[in-house]
């Protein structure tokens, strides 16, 4: 099988504390969509990220880090990282 890209948005809502709390990750078809739909969730939600990786899941070969390309709030690790 041959190396696929996936581009993916995850929301982050409030947790028990200060905790974040994902929320479904939708599967988007291009990484322009992924940008769009992250951009509108930001403002109503605490946290937000699009970003792509890459894998040849048939070799078990993925990236060691994803692709960010957007992001705004409050985000986990590795997303948190400038």
């Amino acid at each position: 099988m041959a190396r696929e890209t996936v581009h993916v948005v995850q929301a982050y809502i409030a947790g028990r504390g200060k905790q974040l709390k994902s929320e479904q990750a939708m599967v988007c078809k291009s990484a322009e969509e992924a940008r769009r739909k992250a951009e509108r969730l930001s403002p109503i939600r605490l946290g937000v990220v699009a970003f792509s990786t890459s894998a040849d899941a048939e070799m078990g070969d993925y990236d060691d880090a994803p692709t960010i390309l957007y992001k705004a709030g409050r985000v986990p690790p590795p997303f948190d990282e400038d």
